[in-house]
């Protein structure tokens, strides 16, 4: 059993969970996923690492509550445990003294990019960080970024906070400017990260997104979260969780990730009958 030390509620059905897990926190390092199960009955969960403490022996993880399973997750407090806590699971972020490096989150995306500018910043890069969400009601760890990023940009969808518009905006404004970009990490929904890579592609600048597609057991013998990359299929949890984004088939993930549609819908329906609470034995995150 894994304990939840802290829960705090960052934004309306954003958790965040500091977790008692010495081992995982003795080796995750940036890029890198859990998967957790909170009962016998749970399906399996995949959340990205978004802080580590080695000498506390803590992993902190924070998800959005969008489907039954995460909701179940959402209302268990500190002091509770989950049943299943694995990893640290994937290849971590390649961080080296590269030059300037644009790190980029969209939404829930902000919190797993933290680490990754983190650890740039700490390699001796210069981090130019843009965070976006569609207001500043659920705008994510701004202060966190902050003090990991030389520059800090924001965007809201509805200009609530900082620039008015998408995180692209402010990349292609730093492009036309004539800002030297050496690597471009991008963190978010998967259609920000396309449009991210469309943005890059005619320069060269080179890109790298983490894709969470679908995934089950986390080891590659599902096949769950199989995606093209370039001229092969790659499984998310093993080859990545990061991917060259000018080489990743956004449009065949995107087809995959509605594949679900309906079951997630189904699950949540009947979690809705259940009163959401207690032994709710529906399954969708």
């Amino acid at each position: 059993m894994y304990k939840i030390l802290e829960k705090q509620e960052l934004a309306p059905s954003v958790k965040l969970f500091v977790m008692e897990a010495p081992l995982i926190a003795r080796k995750a390092k940036p890029g890198q996923f859990v998967i957790l199960r909170i009962d016998e009955n749970g399906e399996r969960i995949p959340l990205t690492i978004a802080d580590f403490n080695r000498e506390k022996g803590t992993i902190t993880l924070i998800f959005q509550e969008v489907g039954a399973s995460t909701r179940q997750l959402g209302r268990l407090n500190a002091g509770e445990s989950l049943l299943d806590l694995v990893g640290p699971l994937g290849k971590p972020t390649h961080i080296e003294k590269m030059g300037t490096v644009v790190c980029i989150g969209g939404g829930i995306g902000i919190a797993p990019v933290y680490p990754i500018a983190r650890g740039m910043k700490e390699a001796g890069n210069k981090v130019i960080s843009i965070i976006g969400a569609r207001s500043q009601d659920i705008l994510i760890y701004e202060d966190e970024m902050k003090a990991v990023s030389d520059e800090l940009h924001i965007t809201t969808d509805d200009g609530s906070k900082g620039h008015k518009g998408l995180v692209t905006h402010v990349l292609q404004q730093m492009i036309d400017a004539g800002t030297k970009i050496d690597l471009v990490m991008a963190i978010g929904p998967v259609i920000m990260m396309r449009s991210v890579a469309e943005v890059t592609r005619p320069y060269g600048i080179h890109t790298v997104v983490s894709l969470n597609p679908i995934m089950v057991d986390g080891t590659g013998m599902c096949g769950g979260c199989r995606v093209a990359v370039g001229d092969e299929n790659k499984f998310a949890c093993v080859d990545g969780p990061e991917f060259d984004a000018h080489l990743v088939d956004f449009n065949g993930l995107m087809a995959r990730q509605r594949m679900y549609k309906p079951n997630e819908h189904d699950a949540s329906q009947r979690c809705a009958r259940h009163g959401g609470e207690g032994e709710c034995q529906c399954h969708s995150h």
